[in-house]
Parts: structure tokens; C-alpha cells; sequence
């Protein structure tokens, strides 16, 4: 079983999610979204399959929201992806991929939802 974290070691949240991913028995892939960010087709991919418009999984007060202008209404999806991609503290966190879906686990605890039954 996969099942892949886009990590912030810095975020309470992604600590919980993470933390609950390994009390399940299972041991994910932690990616550091900030050093390696997803690709704009990773990300366009992962905001889809968690049911999500890209607005949705933007953090918004980053100072380069403010910078960039994303608050205007008038700022696309496509723009909005490619300023994530651009500067990826933008990315809302942590996003969670397992077999059972995909999940923004804001908090950390939605990750049990996406969380296959504990293995005995």
C-alpha cells in the first residue's frame, strides 16, 4: 500500500496527518513540498482528485498572494497554478494520497478518512 504526503514539517497539521498516517501501520512517502515541489500536472492532478477548486488550495496569507495580486476574482486557474508551482509555499498543506482517495487534511485528522483499515 502507497500512500504519499506533500509534507511541512512546520505545520501542525501535516505533523497530525502524518503522525496518524504512521499509527496506522503504514510508513508513507513524505515529500517536502517545499523543496520539491509537485509539478503543474501533480498539482492540477491532486486538487482535482481531492474534489477541490485550485482557489481552495491556496494559502492566502502568504505574503505572495498579497505580491502576486491572487485575490483578484479575475485571476484564473491557470495563473493560480502556475504561481503555486512558482512558489510553492503557496500549496495548502498537507495533501494526502492513499488508495482510498485523495485528501487535504486540513486538519490533520481527515487524513482517518482516507486511511485503509490497520493491517493485523
Amino acid at each position: 500500500m502507497t500512500i504519499t504526503i506533500y509534507h511541512n514539517a512546520r505545520c501542525s497539521n501535516s505533523r497530525r496527518a502524518l503522525e496518524l498516517i504512521r499509527a496506522s501501520g503504514a510508513e508513507p512517502h513524505v515529500v517536502d513540498y517545499l523543496a520539491e515541489p509537485p509539478t503543474r500536472a501533480v498539482l492540477a492532478d491532486l486538487i482535482a482528485r481531492a474534489g477541490l477548486g485550485v482557489r481552495d488550495a491556496m494559502r492566502t496569507k502568504e505574503p505572495e498572494y498579497a505580491d502576486l495580486g491572487l485575490a483578484d476574482p479575475a485571476v484564473g486557474d491557470d495563473a493560480l497554478l502556475d504561481a503555486m508551482v512558482a512558489h510553492p509555499t503557496l500549496i495548502n498543506r498537507p495533501f494526502v494520497v492513499t488508495p482510498l482517495g485523495v485528501r487535504l487534511c486540513r486538519p490533520g485528522d481527515l487524513v482517518l478518512d482516507i486511511l485503509p483499515p490497520k493491517e493485523a
